[in-house]
C-alpha cells in the first residue's frame, strides 16, 4: 500500500492507494506556521480493519517529526492513536 501526501495551500491529505484504487483518506489543515490539525479520516469498506487509517496517521507523524510540526488530533481516529502509543506523542500539540 502506498500513502501519497498531498498539500494544496493550507490544507492537505494523505491518501492510502493500492492498486491504483483509493482505500482512504486523511484530511488535515495548518493552524499556524509549525502546527496542523487531522480533522478526518475515512476508509472504503473493502479496506476496514486492515490497518489503512493507522498508516496514514503514522505518515502524518513522520511528517510532522522531518519538518518539526505539531499535531492536534481532532479526528476521533487519529485521537485514540495517539492515546494509545506513547511514542508519538512527542509531535502532539
Amino acid at each position: 500500500m502506498e500513502i501519497r501526501h498531498k498539500i494544496n495551500g493550507q490544507k492537505g491529505s494523505f491518501q492510502a492507494v493500492q492498486d491504483n484504487i483509493q482505500a482512504g483518506e486523511m484530511t488535515y489543515v495548518f493552524a499556524g506556521d509549525t502546527r496542523f490539525i487531522i480533522d478526518h479520516t475515512e476508509v472504503d469498506e473493502a479496506f476496514v480493519g486492515k490497518g489503512v487509517s493507522l498508516k496514514m496517521v503514522l505518515d502524518a507523524v513522520d511528517f510532522a517529526r522531518e519538518n518539526k510540526f505539531k499535531v492536534l488530533p481532532l479526528c476521533p481516529f487519529a485521537k485514540s492513536v495517539f492515546d494509545k502509543r506513547p511514542e508519538l506523542r512527542d509531535v502532539l500539540s
